[in-house]
């Protein structure tokens, strides 16, 4: 089981704000829609962990996820769709270890779950043990998706005070993702619900699909922005048609790849080789997750990044 009093610690070192999820929090979980509500009590009740802690654990992908996400397509019409999982930025540094305290702690907790119904595959996904939304997943031969954070203003922070004040008319985008994936049957039935559903934070929806030219970037605030690829669609954390971030642009070099793998060269194998250049890879990097929708495939692989290494 997971105890989140070192997350909780990085901000408060007292430790007094792990209190305070411990007596606040819980009041919120039956705020959540169903059937995130049940599976966080279960969650807390089977693994012994306080239920605030669980209700902290399934909402902080709102404010803290950092990501790199391809989606390219061979010569042969094949698509692959590769994703960096980052998380853990300034919550907590190891000087002696050389990493970042909470993106170790979350390895352990990756998990590939296969999520059925009537015996049958619905989708599949690389997920944290604990967590019940979704961040990286496909459904087999028809689409795959992951979600990166896009920073803002009017960011995850706003979108759950307003909820906890009592506005809830916006969806959880982890929980988002999991409806679509477990809901819709089709690539353009995905992109519709992930562009038109009002959503508590900002976000980049990154989706493939099982056709030609089938790969898109959909940039989420209040509002839709849908950004169409050639080749290939890449995503980090900032707009596309804005510069990075000097400090973190993991955009230009995963982009350089890219051209220099070039299409006819695209695979998992080349996808994976892109996603492990550093400063894609970085000290945050917890997993590496491939997937190949004709096929029906998902592959992850926790990382770790030799020095030297970017901390981001």
């Amino acid at each position: 089981c997971l105890s989140l009093a070192p997350l909780s610690n990085a901000f408060v070192p007292s430790g007094k704000l792990i209190e305070l999820v411990d007596i606040t929090l819980p009041l919120m979980v039956n705020t959540l829609p169903y059937p995130f509500n049940e599976e966080i009590k279960g969650i807390s009740t089977d693994s012994g962990v306080p239920l605030g802690e669980v209700v902290l654990f399934n909402i902080f992908y709102e404010v803290f996820t950092v990501c790199t996400s391809i989606v390219a397509e061979d010569n042969k019409g094949n698509l692959v769709h590769g994703r960096n999982l980052d998380f853990g930025l300034f919550l907590g540094w190891d000087v002696k270890n050389k990493s970042w305290t909470i993106s170790e702690k979350l390895k352990p907790l990756v998990v590939n779950l296969d999520f059925k119904r009537k015996n049958q595959t619905v989708f599949k996904s690389t997920n944290f043990a604990g967590y019940v939304g979704m961040l990286t997943g496909i459904k087999p031969h028809t689409f795959t998706l992951t979600m990166n954070e896009r920073f803002s203003l009017d960011g995850g922070y706003i979108g759950i005070l307003e909820w906890i004040m009592g506005q809830r008319d916006g969806m959880w985008m982890s929980f988002l993702t999991r409806s679509v994936l477990e809901n819709a049957n089709s690539y353009e039935e995905a992109k519709k619900h992930l562009a038109q559903t009002k959503m508590l934070a900002p976000a980049y929806f990154i989706l493939g699909g099982n056709q030609t030219q089938q790969g898109c970037i959909i940039t989420r605030s209040r509002e839709i922005d849908l950004k169409l690829g050639r080749w290939y669609v890449l995503e980090t954390n900032y707009d596309h048609w804005e510069e990075p971030f000097f400090l973190d642009d993991r955009r230009t070099p995963a982009m350089k790849c890219m051209n220099q793998t070039t299409q006819a060269n695209m695979s998992l194998k080349t996808m994976y080789d892109v996603l492990s250049t550093k400063p894609v890879l970085n000290k945050l990097t917890t997993y590496t997750t491939l997937m190949q929708v004709s096929e029906g495939k998902l592959e992850s692989y926790i990382r770790d990044c030799p020095d030297p290494c970017m901390p981001w």
